[in-house]
């Protein structure tokens, strides 16, 4: 018997409908991803990495930014909720604003994963993916200690001075803290000066990690304490910080003549900055992978989903108030001029050609 061509093409059509079938049906739900802003590349990045790696795990996504908006996120929130997510993954704006939402949450049955920014005051946040936040800021001193050491040898007082992350985001305290681990024993010995005096987060914090703010903030502290003194070093928690800091300090003279540009550190390896560190203006930075840490997160939703406990390497760190957060924390990385190459090109994080 014979098969005309138009029945011919219906049965592959209806064999291939059969093979597709089974991959629609295979959606183990959707997640809610609500990101803080577009406005740095590394919530872009996160937000990425996180949609590719689900959509490989067979979840669909409604992934929805901000924009450092805090009512605009709650109602991405309540949305979200609304449309019946399996579970919410949320990096936070500001970490005390988000009870009530939780709150409805939980009463849906919905998990929440507090994703690299702790959410604070509430007892439904079921577990938090993140970085040794600690360990970012003694990394953070650490490089510009190094950089200080490497650039002014024999200087002493090294004039530094100290700039904190947004003061409603509960990691810029650990940075801080983690950094002044570090610098306040050598403060303390006088091996570090702070010549405006300016230290603790309530007065070094930059609200929603402005970059123009911290730049405001260097020109001022620059023409009040350094008319007969010489910056060596600032602490930045953030890549966007630094931006401005470096921007400050070359608008006073840093980076020509005889004036050497001070040690500045930063985070999150954004291109502008790693662009700068291989130019010599910024010294360092900090890499988070934000591909491991969308891994560690896709895995937690799979163990909640299938009835199971995500894995945890921290249950006594992150206290928000209400509980302590069960936890999974990520190592990070100091990158530099003599590494970034290895560590951000080698690794497919970027191509040589973005670094340009």
């Amino acid at each position: 018997m014979q098969i005309s061509r138009r029945a011919l093409l219906a049965l592959t059509a209806a064999a291939a409908s059969a093979h597709v079938l089974p991959a629609f049906a295979q959606s183990k739900g959707t997640v809610g991803i609500a990101m803080p802003t577009k406005s740095s590349a590394r919530w872009i990045s996160d937000g990425e990495s996180m949609v590719a790696q689900f959509k490989e795990a067979g979840y669909d996504t409604d992934l929805q930014y901000a924009e450092d908006d805090i009512p605009n996120q709650l109602s991405q929130i309540e949305n979200m909720i609304t449309k019946g997510v399996k579970v919410l993954i949320i990096a936070a704006i500001d970490g005390t604003t988000l009870s009530n939402a939780l709150a409805n949450a939980a009463a849906s049955g919905i998990k929440v994963i507090a994703y690299d920014r702790l959410i604070r005051d509430s007892g439904d946040v079921d577990y938090y993916a993140t970085f040794d936040n600690f360990k970012v800021g003694v990394q953070q001193a650490t490089s510009l200690v190094e950089g200080m050491k490497e650039r002014f040898p024999d200087t002493k007082p090294l004039n530094v001075e100290l700039f904190g992350g947004s003061p409603d985001d509960n990691n810029a305290f650990f940075f801080y803290n983690g950094a002044m681990s570090v610098l306040q024993p050598m403060i303390d010995s006088g091996e570090i000066a702070i010549p405006s005096g300016q230290m603790g987060m309530e007065v070094v914090g930059t609200l929603r990690w402005d970059g123009a703010v911290a730049q405001a903030r260097m020109d001022n502290l620059l023409s009040a304490n350094y008319g007969d003194k010489v910056l060596h070093g600032a602490l930045s928690p953030y890549d966007g910080l630094s931006i401005g800091i470096l921007s400050s300090v070359k608008g006073v003279g840093y980076g020509s003549g005889d004036l050497k540009f001070p040690i500045v550190t930063g985070q999150d390896c954004e291109v502008p900055s790693v662009k700068s560190i291989i130019a010599g203006e910024q010294y360092s930075s900090i890499f988070k992978d934000t591909r491991e840490l969308a891994k560690v997160t896709v895995k937690m939703v799979d163990a909640i989903i299938s009835g199971g406990t995500p894995e945890i390497n921290d249950e006594k760190t992150y206290d928000n108030g209400v509980k302590v957060v069960p936890s999974y924390l990520l190592e990070s990385q100091p990158v530099n001029a003599a590494n970034y190459e290895a560590v951000l090109v080698t690794s497919g994080y970027y191509t040589a050609d973005q670094l340009k």
